[in-house]
């Protein structure tokens, strides 16, 4: 969420539906996202890291695993039941206000 608001911005949104396949751990979340937005989303390491703590200090994220891979350490992050409902709430929110443009603009074309 973005600092001081219960929003969720785009790249917690593409972070949050990549979790919900899932555990992954950093790389994997930025490749899934990447390829989720379309291209149009690509946090840099510190920036999904800035998220990644962010979300998970508001519960809607967990630390699941971590593993040591070629001497470096992964951390598998898991979305939570919160965490599930607000991406939820959050796409079906957007689904309700694309319905308004897409019936305004389709009104207008017949008109």
């Amino acid at each position: 969420m973005p600092r001081g608001s219960s929003e969720v911005s785009e790249p917690m949104y593409f972070v949050l539906a990549t979790l919900l396949d899932g555990p992954l751990h950093g790389h994997s979340i930025i490749k899934n996202v990447a390829e989720l937005s379309g291209g149009r989303v690509r946090p840099s390491v510190g920036t999904l890291y800035g998220l990644l703590d962010r979300l998970a200090v508001n519960g809607v994220i967990v630390v699941d695993r971590e593993e040591t891979v070629n001497g470096r350490r992964r951390r598998y992050f898991r979305i939570t039941d919160s965490g599930s409902a607000l991406v939820r709430a959050e796409a079906e929110r957007m689904h309700e206000a694309a319905s308004l443009v897409r019936g305004r603009v389709l009104g207008a074309s017949f008109a």
